[in-house]
């Protein structure tokens, strides 16, 4: 028992500290090297617990990734009608964004990166199972009849991806966007091409 909580303190430390290895020092800082050192944790304890430093940067992703969809499954299970549903969905990314610029600004820059492809089946499921709350909700939705019924990875494409962009651009900070403004634009655009005609 005792072991078994030092290992799950090791990976949380060595998670926690990967983040903000970085968030402060970028992707090109973003090394093995760089995260045992500020974690105090050796090497051999990081494959021990992830097999690779990819397996790191695959788990941390996933980690982001859950914390995300928590917060926008909280969001959206609260509500009642599918138009407030889509609208908080896309308030509570925004809002995870500024919040957790830091998780948010890993997951944005991980998008291409080659641990994602290593690690795809393991971070699919876990998408799907995170994401599993969401899907049932806009599966009602659309047997209802209140929202058009598309395929799921197009409806995540029509929530999703402006939403996502906009993030990508703050985070980039080379984009004048205003995150503020987009929580007030988008959640009715993106509704609109969810509506029923």
């Amino acid at each position: 028992m005792v072991k078994q909580q030092r290992g799950e303190a090791t990976v949380d430390l060595l998670l926690t500290t990967a983040l903000r290895v970085y968030a402060e020092s970028g992707q090109q800082g973003f090394t093995v090297n760089a995260v045992t050192a500020a974690s105090g944790v050796s090497l051999g304890s990081l494959y021990h617990h992830f097999g690779s430093f990819d397996g790191l940067a695959a788990a941390l992703y996933t980690r982001c990734m859950g914390r995300l969809f928590e917060e926008l499954t909280r969001a959206v299970v609260r509500t009642r009608t599918a138009r407030t549903g889509v609208r908080a969905l896309v308030r509570a990314y925004l809002r995870f964004t500024q919040e957790h610029r830091d998780a948010a600004l890993f997951l944005h820059a991980s998008a291409y990166a080659g641990y994602l492809a290593v690690h795809a089946e393991e971070i699919r499921a876990a998408k799907e199972s995170q994401l599993a709350d969401i899907t049932a909700w806009m599966g009602t939705r659309m047997a209802k009849g209140e929202i058009v019924p598309l395929p799921g990875p197009l409806v995540e494409v029509l929530v999703m991806g402006p939403v996502a962009e906009a993030a990508r651009r703050w985070l980039a900070s080379t984009y004048d966007l205003d995150l503020d403004e987009a929580a007030r634009a988008l959640p009715d655009a993106i509704w609109r091409s969810l509506a029923p005609a």
